[in-house]
């Protein structure tokens, strides 16, 4: 089973990435589930969303304390929430930022993960007009880790919004995806 854990900040779309994910996995055939964790409902607080992919049916249903993936769509909240808490080793991390992990101040932690970063906001503002950081980390997590095809996740993305918004996100998603994402 893999299980990602998204951290992001309210508005952002973090719920919404999770059930994407989980609808392109399922989509491919494949048991998924996601779903939130946020204690104040307002923008801009902190919030955790979770997806679990499986070939076989999942029974759990509590909140992913061991991540096999992390994905941080705010970069602010790497010294302020434990985000990197309970990730396994060699785990998949993508964060959206255009800044090297030496300015992250991430030094300390490259030998524990399989660490990548994504101006995904950047992206979001080319193709959406917003700084929507979902889709494009989402195309991201899906060249990155194989664990979704981009086919599949645009496919979860016209399904979820109107025709036009649908474009703008899976061109943002594949022009992440079609970037040379290396680990650092």
């Amino acid at each position: 089973m893999l299980q990602v854990r998204i951290h992001g900040r309210g508005g952002q779309g973090v719920v919404t990435s999770a059930e994407l994910l989980s609808s392109a996995a399922f989509l491919e055939g494949r048991h998924a589930q996601a779903f939130p964790s946020f204690g104040s409902e307002r923008t801009g607080a902190p919030v955790v969303a979770f997806c679990r992919i499986d070939d076989r049916p999942i029974r759990t249903r509590e909140p992913i304390a061991e991540p096999d993936a992390l994905i941080v769509q705010d970069p602010t909240l790497l010294h302020q929430v434990d985000v990197f808490g309970g990730v396994r080793r060699g785990a998949h991390v993508l964060i959206n930022t255009g800044r090297t992990v030496a300015d992250l101040g991430l030094e300390d932690i490259v030998d524990r993960f399989a660490l990548v970063t994504l101006p995904a906001t950047e992206l979001a503002r080319e193709h959406l007009g917003r700084p929507l950081p979902g889709a494009p980390l989402l195309g991201g997590f899906a060249a990155v880790t194989g664990a979704i095809s981009i086919d599949s996740l645009a496919a979860a993305i016209r399904e979820r919004f109107p025709t036009a918004l649908a474009d703008a996100n899976v061109a943002a998603a594949q022009a992440a995806y079609a970037l040379e994402l290396t680990h650092a």
